[in-house]
């Protein structure tokens, strides 16, 4: 990550415990742009450390983080691996659904990145860290972060099973 990368949003970058150079700490409400830290896909493997670090602050009084695994199974069937496409605009798309749910939750700052690519059991396709000064806030917004980054990202995947064939799911599934 760099400066100059795009899809590392205004104040991405930080040292950990610090607030974001040109962003306030959560619990301090400022433009939802200063507060979503980092928003993209990406085919490299992505963390919910890296999103963590990125959103705690000395102000952070809950960090709450999401990470959506790969799993072994889906409606009872064996899962091999799954293969994540997603659309040109997906980086834009989930910038937006991070900077409506900052818009919603004026206390938080935000950190979400989802994979694409071929994945297996185990790895990890979405990771996001949502910091506030107070746990609730934070589980809201997390909640409301990983229901409208399924939703609204324009990836889909393709599961391949144990028994040999695959599907294609729409969106994050």
């Amino acid at each position: 990550m760099t400066d100059d990368d795009p899809t590392v949003l205004p104040g991405g970058g930080h040292s950990p415990g610090t607030a974001a150079p040109g962003s306030a700490a959560p619990g301090h409400s400022a433009p939802a742009a200063g507060r979503v830290l980092l928003a993209r896909v990406v085919d490299v493997t992505v963390s919910v450390a890296e999103c963590s670090a990125l959103v705690t602050s000395r102000a952070s009084g809950a960090v709450v983080t999401f990470e959506g695994v790969v799993r072994d199974h889906d409606e009872g069937r064996g899962v091999e691996a799954l293969h994540y496409e997603a659309h040109p605009t997906a980086t834009e798309v989930i910038r937006e659904v991070a900077l409506a749910v900052a818009e919603a939750h004026p206390e938080v700052a935000i950190a979400v990145e989802h994979r694409y690519g071929d994945l297996v059991v185990g790895d990890v396709a979405l990771a996001c860290a949502v910091a506030s000064a107070h746990r609730a806030e934070a589980f809201a917004a997390c909640a409301a972060l990983v229901d409208e980054v399924k939703a609204r990202t324009p990836i889909w995947k393709r599961q391949e099973f144990t028994d040999g064939s695959d599907e294609w799911v729409a969106s994050l599934g």
